[in-house]
């Protein structure tokens, strides 16, 4: 059996797949998170034009659709066309740039703003916080009002692509969102 006939049958054992959408603001680190997590090694990523799709298989009873979204300020009109169907938004800050925390915060409120995204559980990733002098999470949150989001459930984690650390934690507990919903 063929490795693309062998994922084929290994989805079938799921029922439906969730549709997780991953978004940020551009150089966040999204892919790298995302390639990270599903190779286990570093790879060279360029911006995102678009999307990348990727089935996540967390454990041997948990599998997610993420789909990465470009952060382009020029792509971000089209980020409303990504949330049809989402059942948790996660949503990459890099915690190194305190410069583009307002961006961040604007963008998040935009899509959250979205009716696709009406009780939608949200996970904000906090990237790149190994860096020297990057933001505490307790000042992600206050950059990104995430104490307004009262109308959702919402988790917030620190992670780091480069090094691998947080992303699986993250991703489980996306998983768990899902369950609740």
């Amino acid at each position: 059996m063929g490795p693309n006939l062998q994922k084929q049958v290994k989805a079938r054992k799921f029922k439906t797949i969730p549709h997780v959408v991953l978004m940020g603001l551009d150089s966040s680190g999204k892919s790298t998170l995302l390639y990270r997590l599903q190779r286990g090694v570093i790879m060279e990523t360029t911006p995102t034009i678009g999307f990348n799709v990727v089935t996540l298989e967390l454990n041997k009873k948990t599998m997610l659709t993420v789909w990465d979204v470009g952060g382009q300020e020029r792509l971000r009109s089209n980020w409303k066309h990504y949330l049809d169907g989402c059942k948790v938004l996660v949503f990459v800050i890099d915690a190194s740039d305190r410069s583009r925390a307002e961006e961040a915060k604007i963008a998040l409120k935009t899509i959250l703003s979205d009716h696709n995204m009406e009780d939608i559980p949200l996970m904000v990733l906090a990237n790149k916080t190994d860096v020297p002098n990057a933001m505490e999470l307790n000042e992600v949150c206050q950059k990104l009002d995430l104490a307004s989001c009262t109308e959702r459930v919402w988790e917030i984690q620190t992670c780091s692509a480069l090094k691998g650390q947080g992303l699986q934690q993250a991703f489980l507990t996306v998983a768990k969102l899902v369950q609740k919903q």
